[in-house]
Order: C-alpha cells, then structure tokens, then sequence
C-alpha cells in the first residue's frame, strides 16, 4: 500500500503556525483563570445615611468616584441616624459597627457622616471631592497579597506576615445607582440617589502572610462582589479586588 502523500512545505508552516496559535490561546485562557486577579485600587468607603441632610452631596460625590476605573467606591449606610424619623432603607448594624472600629485608628473623636475612608488609612468629609481626591492621589499603594476570586473560592497568596492577623472581608454590592424617596426625617420629600450600596459585609477568616484558600458563598443575583485583606480593628486595607 503507499504511503500517504507528504504535505507540501508550505501546508506544513501553516499547519505548525495554526497549532502554534491554538496553543498560546489556551495558555493564556489557562492564565487568566489562574492569575490572581488583584488591581491597582484605591478603595473608597463612604459612610452615609438617608436621614442626614448633609449626606446627599456625599452621595453624589461617590457616584462620580465610581466612574474611576482605578477606584473601589463603597457606600456603608449607618444605623444611628435612624432614630429620628427615618429609618435608613439600606442600614445595618455592621455597617455602623466597621465605622466605630475606624475611628479610633484615623485619629477621630466618633463616628460622623458623611465620612469617607480611603485605604481603611484617610479619613475626609465625604461632602468635599476636590479634598477626597486629593486623598486618593497621596494614598499609599497596597502591598498586600494576591488575591484571586473565583466563583465559589477566595485565594489569598504568600506575603509578608502581618504584626497580627489579618482580616479577609467579602463585600456584596449593588454596581448601580439606586433612588430612595425619603418621606420622613431631614431629607423628606427628596429622592436620594445610591451607588455602590452594599448590601453584605462578611468576615471570610484571616491571613497571616502564608497561603489560603476559602470557600465563598453565591453572591445574590444584580451584586457584585469585592474582597478586602485588611489589619485588624479598622486598620489599613492591604490589598483589595473586585469583580
């Protein structure tokens, strides 16, 4: 029987050129699943609630922070503004409890809105944006770990081991803007826009410069989701990512 013809020397470059391309496709589909996913971030938390009349401008201000690819902007309403009329539709108990722990750490007096944080490391009235990104500008960059997050796992890779464990936190919120009429208390009557509302605040386990994998439950459907490695009681975040 003959032996099959031998392909013509061209039909052989193409051939290799075509496997040469296959290849490097998947190595890098591979490498993007793999890679950690961390990001040149600035994470700004906006401490905020319905019933304070100073918050709006705050509120607003956010919004415009989250248009910035390069930032993390996260709205926290607070518990302790409830009591006077109006009770924040997106408060809860842990939020205002993240707040409390910061203080001490920033060098404030208590807590207050509207506060923004920028790093867990600068503390600014959230109402000035010209001051808030002059914050951002000056914030150090993360030195943290890696982290990688997958659909139903967090990675936190190998780093310098921290003077005290650190704190791995799951953020759920919603990417879009959401209006709240207020019918009570200083806003009422007014329609107040939200963006970047969390939702869920979840404490994952620590990091204490070695390796770790935990396993993360579903994010709600319409959220999103960030993690946070930060030093304990409202210290500075160390690295941060987000879907």
């Amino acid at each position: 029987m003959p032996a099959p013809p031998r392909p013509a020397p061209r039909a052989r470059l193409l051939h290799a050129v075509t496997l040469m391309v296959a290849l490097a496709t998947t190595t890098a589909a591979l490498s993007a699943v793999a890679a950690p996913q961390n990001q040149r971030l600035t994470v700004v938390e906006l401490f905020t609630s319905q019933g304070c009349s100073s918050c709006p401008p705050a509120d607003a201000n956010l919004i415009a922070l989250s248009r910035r690819p390069d930032v993390l902007a996260l709205s926290f309403s607070v518990t302790y503004w409830d009591h006077l009329g109006w009770r924040d539709t997106f408060g809860k108990p842990e939020f205002t409890k993240r707040q409390y722990a910061y203080e001490p750490q920033l060098g404030e007096r208590g807590p207050f809105t509207p506060q923004m944080v920028v790093n867990g490391r600068i503390s600014r009235v959230g109402f000035d944006l010209a001051d808030i990104e002059r914050a951002i500008a000056v914030a150090p960059p993360f030195s943290g770990p890696d982290i990688t997050l997958g659909p139903r796992e967090v990675s936190i890779g190998r780093g310098a081991a921290p003077a005290a464990e650190a704190d791995i936190w799951l953020v759920a919120y919603d990417p879009n803007v959401v209006e709240v009429p207020v019918r009570r208390g200083e806003n009422s009557g007014r329609t107040l826009p939200h963006v970047r509302v969390v939702h869920r605040l979840e404490r994952l386990g620590g990091w204490d410069g070695k390796p770790v994998h935990i396993a993360r439950s579903e994010t709600p459907p319409g959220l999103l989701t960030a993690v946070l490695v930060q030093l304990p009681s409202g210290g500075p975040i160390l690295s941060a990512v987000t879907e």
